[in-house]
């Protein structure tokens, strides 16, 4: 499923995105992580801070499914690796987005590049 404009917009334009992949069971949410989020195109990225080892990172691979809240928003999404041949546009969105920040370095790194998410909503229900 896409994103509605409107709502991606809104994410685009906030840093307050916190991450819940499900659990092992496939049915807990785990605990928000709070971490960076960029729009590039029509679709919203995530990276792991410490790349593939980061907890939230692995439970989002290996459980494909969780919820996001941003912008005042909840939604149920789902979760798959990145195309690795994004990651130069995707590294300019964090550029551009958090420019400002010494974290950024890390950010747009190889350990955190290789722990990047695509972001979709779900359809409620399903």
């Amino acid at each position: 499923m896409k994103w509605d404009r409107e709502e991606l917009e809104r994410i685009r334009e906030t840093d307050d995105l916190h991450i819940s992949p499900f659990r092992a069971d496939g049915e807990t949410y785990g605990t928000p992580t709070w971490i960076w989020s960029v729009v590039v195109g029509e679709e919203l990225y995530v990276r792991a801070y410490h790349g593939v080892k980061s907890r939230w990172y692995k439970s989002a691979v290996a459980q494909k499914a969780g919820r996001i809240h941003a912008a005042g928003m909840q939604k149920e999404v789902s979760f798959e690796p990145a195309d690795p041949a994004l990651n130069d546009r995707i590294d300019a969105a964090y550029r551009a987005k958090y420019s400002d920040s010494s974290y950024l370095g890390s950010m747009i790194s190889d350990r955190a590049r290789a722990a990047t998410i695509l972001v979709r909503p779900l359809i409620q229900g399903c």
